[in-house]
């Protein structure tokens, strides 16, 4: 099965090499300069990562989190042979 997997990848490795020729032919259409990445927006990550765990809360979705965990402890403990 090893062999299997080893050969399929190299073989994926081989094939690969095709495609990638043609890559820079795929990407002809990019702009020369790339002006429009420095057009990102101001963000900041600390007011980001509050509204994202605000609504984590307010959903439910942390006490559904907390309970999965309890409940899955007590099935492994429960069901355990040992």
């Amino acid at each position: 099965m090893v062999m299997h997997i080893v050969q399929d990848s190299a073989s994926l490795l081989i094939n690969s090499a095709h495609w990638v020729d043609s890559l820079p032919l795929m990407s002809w259409h990019l702009p020369p300069d790339f002006s429009v990445l420095a057009q990102l927006k101001q963000t900041d990550l600390g007011r980001d990562i509050g509204v994202w765990w605000n609504g984590f809360v307010k959903t439910g979705q942390l006490a559904a989190f907390i309970a999965g965990i309890v409940f899955g402890y007590m099935v492994k403990t429960f069901t355990s042979f040992g």
